[in-house]
């Protein structure tokens, strides 16, 4: 900051009037400090740790605070987690790069494709905006930190849990045991709502206010998130026995494949609330008719931006040289996903496995074949 007041001194002196000179310096200066103001704002998220380099396991030295306060987009309360459990930073870490990845899989047909546009404020300023976008990113971030956070505890890499404490479930037949080393749920979900929940709780709006109703719409969506992941976890199961014979099986709590979650939650984005906040302060469904969404549906508050073309007050990148399909009439053809701006098409080599075998044993050989295609990118 003090840089930036430096700058306006230098540019803007006190100017004779009419000096267009002394103008133009002091408008570029103002420009280059709103900016910077804005990148700023925009970098304040716990989604950074995803990006940041400080995230290897012997960065996270016992007592070493000072690590926490140096870390982009923490708030204080999660500032104060980071020095009380400074070894879940890493799965925090690996926690929000796998939703951020999931999110870009899910979306990878769509004008919106959940794209990063730098290493601090991760997605920019589409985030500002409380679309089904945002819930969905919400959502799956939370998701992403439990599902780190439960299976860090299960391998050994937390201090503070271990494996699975579940209680065994009442439909598990009697003669199979109930034990091995389950994913800890139930920790990582705990830890998940404390941090990740926590720059929401900090803060305090007047009642009815936007503000307070874009709090209530992230705080609902991470829990969602959340409780999508608890919903899919499954009892996995190991036989034993002579040659096989699976006389007696061992089970445990195991959480689902990401790529499950992640598809849930987009069947959920598709199918999203639209909400109000009502006279008295509260998120209501905006249309009555539906039945109003319960804590594991995702909510949303303001409509999406079509994301056709680049916005940088919405933060939309637009949809100029995405690749489409030409054949399909979804979300990735290229009518849809072009805008109605048409599209160009050129030739493009790309390289594929091929001629695979099957060796005994046990592997699979391939050869790797060139081939031309024809691609289509929006104008």
């Amino acid at each position: 900051m003090l840089f930036l007041r430096r700058l306006v001194r230098v540019c803007c002196p006190s100017a004779p009037a009419g000096s267009v000179l002394d103008s133009r310096q002091c408008v570029f200066a103002l420009t280059l400090l709103t900016l910077l103001l804005q990148v700023v704002v925009e970098a304040n998220s716990w989604w950074s740790l995803a990006m940041n380099p400080l995230l290897i396991p012997e960065a996270y030295i016992i007592g070493a605070q000072p690590l926490c306060s140096q870390l982009v987009g923490l708030s204080q309360g999660q500032k104060k987690l980071c020095q009380l459990y400074q070894d879940h930073m890493q799965y925090i870490g690996e926690g929000a790069k796998t939703g951020i990845r999931e999110c870009q899989y899910q979306f990878r047909h769509r004008r919106w494709n959940c794209s990063t546009v730098d290493n601090s404020s991760v997605f920019g300023r589409v985030m500002q905006i409380g679309s089904r976008e945002t819930a969905f990113t919400y959502a799956i971030s939370a998701a992403g930190v439990v599902n780190a956070v439960s299976r860090a505890c299960r391998e050994g890499e937390l201090s503070s849990c271990g494996c699975s404490r579940a209680a065994r479930p009442k439909d598990l037949p009697r003669d199979w045991l109930w034990g091995g080393c389950g994913d800890n749920l139930n920790y990582g979900y705990r830890f998940s709502k404390e941090f990740v929940d926590a720059r929401e709780r900090e803060k305090s709006y007047a009642k009815g206010s936007f503000e307070s109703a874009r709090l209530m719409m992230n705080l609902h969506n991470n829990e969602a998130g959340r409780r999508t992941v608890s919903d899919l976890a499954h009892v996995s199961c190991k036989c034993h026995g002579v040659s096989g014979s699976c006389s007696l099986k061992t089970c445990w709590l195991q959480l689902a494949d990401f790529r499950k979650v992640g598809e849930t939650l987009k069947e959920k984005y598709d199918s999203a609330a639209s909400m109000k906040l009502n006279s008295r302060g509260k998120l209501v469904q905006r249309d009555s008719k539906f039945n109003p969404p319960t804590s594991h549906d995702l909510v949303y508050i303001e409509s999406s931006p079509d994301y056709c073309l680049s916005n940088q007050s919405t933060g939309s990148l637009g949809t100029v040289g995405r690749l489409c399909n030409k054949t399909s009439e979804g979300m990735d053809g290229c009518e849809l996903m072009c805008c109605g701006r048409g599209y160009d098409q050129y030739k493009a080599q790309i390289v594929e496995r091929c001629h695979c075998k099957f060796h005994w044993c046990c592997y699979v050989k391939c050869k790797r074949c060139t081939k031309t295609v024809d691609q289509f990118v929006c104008k």
